[in-house]
């Protein structure tokens, strides 16, 4: 029987899963079978629903092996999972009944006897850096750095567009609407750039309260006026580009807050909202090399389900050097 792992990534908007063979130390396993669900998994009052997981996990992995295996197709046994590695969207704080459930699901169902549930910080972690040490910033709506010396976990802000994410998409965007509106009162600091923007995206500056606030994607929402920011500050708007600018020094001070002091640490900024481009590009890298000058900067070798796949394969040979972390890395 040929040995497999299985890597999951579960989101805010849908979960994805591949196997792959059991490789070697010299670099990430390559998926040999992928699938992907836009559904979300289930939150309720226990945390994250670990029945609703397992319910969209295990038909999708075992329709995965049986495409994969010409002995189950002949009839004869599905090839082997030896370890699995969830990476879970709020698993730190909403995982207790994946961590209670999940091992003994696996176990039973597909015969893994490692299980590994992690927090997404930590597989976008393993797929950006794999085991190394360095910081992983993940950029998007939201900002939150993850870090490691590889002998303990380190995380800087991830706390929401109310307590912070600061220098992410729904901050940059939120001080764009107010530099708008401050433009649109006559008050100091507005730009009439960013005015016209909100009038074009949004419609009349005055109904946006009642667009925005009602909104139970607000991040998103605020996210969405980002590129408009990062436009008018490509386009010589002064507002917007210190926006941006500002936004560049809260990515890098959180990233500093979370790296190790190891000498050759690695840094890599990951997430959506690097597609701003120059705007945001070149004043985050000049902010790195300031405050993290023991540090190399490189580009994310992976994304979070590459992650998952290397923390299952390196927990089924034995050789994982990421460390264990009752909320953000437990082994089962």
């Amino acid at each position: 029987m040929t040995g497999w792992v299985l890597g999951v990534d579960s989101g805010g908007s849908g979960l994805r899963l591949a196997l792959a063979r059991t490789g070697d130390d010299r670099g990430t396993p390559v998926p040999s079978a992928t699938a992907a669900v836009d559904e979300p998994v289930r939150t309720g009052p226990s945390g994250i629903d670990a029945d609703h997981l397992l319910g969209l996990v295990l038909p999708r992995t075992t329709a995965l092996l049986s495409e994969l295996s010409d002995a189950a197709r002949a009839g004869g046994d599905l090839p082997r999972i030896d370890a699995v590695c969830v990476g879970a969207a709020g698993m730190a704080t909403l995982g207790d009944e994946l961590r209670a459930v999940l091992p003994g699901a696996f176990a039973r169902e597909v015969g893994a006897e490692r299980v590994a549930l992690a927090a997404d910080a930590v597989t976008a972690y393993a797929g950006a850096l794999g085991e190394r040490p360095g910081v992983v910033v993940a950029a998007g709506t939201g900002m939150i750095a993850t870090g490691t010396d590889l002998r303990a976990w380190r995380r800087a802000d991830g706390w929401g567009h109310l307590l912070g994410d600061c220098g992410g998409g729904a901050w940059i965007g939120r001080a764009g609407l107010e530099a708008a509106l401050r433009a649109h009162d006559g008050r100091e600091g507005g730009s009439r750039a960013l005015l016209a923007r909100v009038a074009a995206v949004f419609g009349p500056p005055a109904s946006l309260p009642g667009t925005l606030y009602p909104r139970p994607d607000r991040p998103a929402v605020l996210a969405s006026f980002a590129p408009e920011v990062a436009r008018c500050a490509r386009e010589g708007d002064p507002v917007a580009a210190r926006i941006v600018d500002e936004a560049a020094v809260q990515i890098a001070t959180t990233a500093a807050a979370a790296c190790p002091e190891t000498e050759g640490s690695l840094v890599a900024p990951t997430g959506g909202l690097l597609g701003l481009g120059e705007p945001l590009l070149v004043p985050l890298h000049r902010e790195l090399a300031s405050r993290l000058p023991h540090t190399r900067p490189v580009p994310a070798a992976g994304d979070p389900l590459a992650g998952a796949l290397l923390v299952a394969d390196r927990l089924a040979r034995g050789t994982l050097r990421l460390p264990a972390d009752p909320a953000l890395l437990h082994l089962g």
